[in-house]
């Protein structure tokens, strides 16, 4: 028998992809924990093993194709499992045909049975009738019928709303959306909507319009999760983020899917915008003697195979800012209206790829020196060029350094990855006149733009960590010893 070998889950936040490459086709023979595909997610392009051996009948899918945790990706046969399969099939078929021939036996002593119920059954009737005219013979009085009859009546209408009311109260809220056939009703604001109770309740508190809700019940019944995933906003809204113009009228187009990756930054990046309130705190340091710093420990840094970087410093810079300000390394949960401050300092370090911005974490980065950073960054960076980075790998952090120095710009404004409360944003270091002790000096600038949540981060609180970390770059001794 052909076994369906299936698409595991990918990592702890990844149940989705693309095929990016089919590693096996139709005849092959391939062992346990062989790779059948390779699959690429918004975090990195893994390989796929097979959890059995076996024989490929059929691959499932192609080259380009999306898919999902639980998808098939191709039938499995075992050899031995199919012999077994064909023996104990023969066996099945002669079982079936012995069994057939005593249910054709037993059905016609059945119907023998049922003839002689029929007989038994006509005679009754014909008694029954002898019995009627008989009784219409003797004359009961009119009143005493109608009298009974209505009694019977009583009994009928008591029992019918016995039973309704048995059913009021059976049914809850929740049955009455998963039945959807008995609680479906047109919506009273629109015409041949169904939809339950529930779903039209929600809709209305979150100013939902039905008609622009999908429905996956029966018969196309909108229940509450479809309203739910429809999200929030008016109509209007709903329609303009939905429905473009038809570009083509005025020129050749071309459409391409997204990628996995820029899929996911899409979803996260709408998701962190419309979820936080995002304020953005822009400084420059003087960067003069951290690039010496730099320049000086360069060797050092390529001798363990990494190359030492401004970004590297930063990363070192921004962990002694966590713990001086607690609030920028937290969360926040709305729902019980708390604050979550972490005791860990996990910093990612945005990293641009052909595929899309991906972003490792450098883990425990207050208990590193800056030289073992700079060598982890280099190694992360390189995974995620050549799309090798784990789910671990990209799971955890508590603040984002994003860094466009190397490309250019004066200023920008990053946005906070949800949950986190904070980013930092880097760009691009520039010699400027800075007027000292009577005469102007070149000095080396660093613009930094710091986005935080303002629902937990007051505007002084952030122009104070942002002044604290310029004030670390401009003296690194302090910054190297933590204080």
């Amino acid at each position: 028998m052909a076994k369906e070998i299936t698409l595991p889950k990918l990592s702890e936040d990844a149940d989705e992809g693309s095929v990016a490459e089919v590693l096996v086709k139709e005849g092959d023979t391939i062992e346990k924990d062989d790779s059948i595909i390779a699959v690429e997610s918004d975090k990195a392009t893994v390989e796929v093993p097979s959890p059995e051996a076996g024989t490929v009948k059929e691959v499932k899918v192609s080259e380009g194709d999306s898919i999902k945790t639980g998808d098939v990706i191709l039938l499995l046969e075992d050899d031995e499992s199919d012999e077994e399969e064909d023996e104990s099939g023969d066996e099945e078929e002669n079982e079936s045909k012995e069994n057939e021939t005593d249910e054709d036996k037993a059905d016609q002593d059945e119907d023998e049975k049922d003839e002689d119920v029929d007989e038994d059954d006509s005679e009754d009737d014909e008694n029954k009738e002898k019995k009627a005219s008989s009784d219409e013979a003797e004359g009961e009085p009119e009143e005493s019928e109608e009298k009974e009859s209505s009694e019977d009546e009583g009994e009928d209408e008591s029992e019918d709303k016995k039973e309704s009311k048995e059913e009021d109260d059976d049914e809850e809220p929740e049955e009455s959306e998963k039945s959807g056939e008995k609680s479906a009703k047109k919506d009273s604001d629109s015409d041949e909507i169904l939809a339950a109770p529930g779903a039209k309740r929600f809709a209305r508190e979150q100013g939902i319009d039905l008609k622009n809700v999908k429905g996956t019940g029966p018969n196309g019944l909108i229940t509450t999760e479809d309203v739910k995933r429809s999200g929030g906003g008016s109509s209007e809204k709903k329609k303009s983020d939905r429905e473009l113009p038809d570009f083509s009228q005025w020129g050749q187009v071309e459409r391409k899917p997204l990628s996995a990756i820029r899929k996911a930054t899409a979803k996260q990046t709408q998701k962190s915008w419309q979820a936080i309130p995002h304020v953005t705190q822009f400084d420059e340091a003087d960067v003069s003697n951290i690039q010496k710093y730099v320049e000086e420990h360069q060797e050092e840094a390529e001798g363990k195979g990494g190359k030492l970087t401004i970004t590297a410093v930063l990363t070192k810079m921004i962990a002694t800012a966590l713990h001086q300000f607690p609030k920028f390394n937290a969360s926040i949960d709305m729902e019980s209206e708390e604050v979550i401050l972490k005791k860990y300092t996990h910093i990612g370090i945005a990293v641009d790829t052909e595929k899309g911005l991906l972003v490792p974490i450098v883990k425990d980065v207050d208990r590193k020196s800056i030289i073992d950073i700079s060598v982890e960054i280099s190694e992360l960076a390189e995974k995620a060029r050549e799309g090798k980075l784990s789910g671990e790998e990209m799971e955890g952090g508590n603040f984002i350094i994003s860094n466009l120095g190397g490309i250019g710009g004066t200023q920008f404004t990053p946005v906070i990855y949800h949950p986190q409360v904070a980013i930092l944003g880097v760009s691009e270091m520039t010699a400027k006149p800075v007027y000292k002790d009577g005469s102007f000096e070149p000095v080396l600038t660093l613009p930094l733009s710091l986005s935080y949540d303002h629902r937990l981060i007051d505007g002084a609180e952030g122009a104070r960590f942002l002044r604290y970390v310029c004030n670390a770059l401009e003296d690194p001794y302090k910054a190297l010893l933590g204080e």
